[in-house]
């Protein structure tokens, strides 16, 4: 079974690429996960905009670790809709990347109860109908 399998993600809204944030979904699509950085201050962000969020300058595009901490959670213990009632528990994540974004996802690879604040992870793509989406799971399960 995958991950894809495991999680039912071909049972989810999966996101529409858009011009601003096409970059990033091929860059999953390649295994990457793919940020901006702002040309003017070198601030790092996350989610993709069209302008940099702390000083209105122009941004690039970089290929991060992949890897970062995380910030905070929740485990979720009941879900009303389908996939996500019979995917429970399942961690909710906010997950501060190693260049300094936050970043929304879900932990997986291990039982909810094993996640901590603090806890290191790395990216783990998952690909579903022709989309990669970001999952992280414990760095020590590389």
């Amino acid at each position: 079974m995958t991950w894809a399998d495991e999680l039912r993600i071909d049972e989810r809204m999966l996101p529409a690429p858009n011009p601003v944030s096409a970059p990033y979904w091929e860059g999953l699509a390649a295994g990457e996960l793919r940020l901006q950085r702002c040309t003017a201050c070198g601030v790092a962000q996350f989610y993709p905009r069209a302008l940099c969020t702390s000083c209105a300058g122009d941004v690039e595009w970089f290929t991060a670790s992949g890897e970062g901490e995380v910030h905070t959670f929740s485990v979720v213990q009941t879900h009303p809709v389908e996939p996500f009632a019979s995917l429970v528990p399942f961690v909710l994540a906010i997950v501060e990347l190693a260049e300094g974004p936050r970043m929304m996802t879900n932990v997986i690879g291990c039982d909810p109860a094993e996640v901590r604040i603090g806890m290191p992870v790395r990216l783990e793509p998952v690909e579903a109908d022709g989309v990669v989406v970001p999952f992280f799971v414990p760095k020590e399960a590389a």
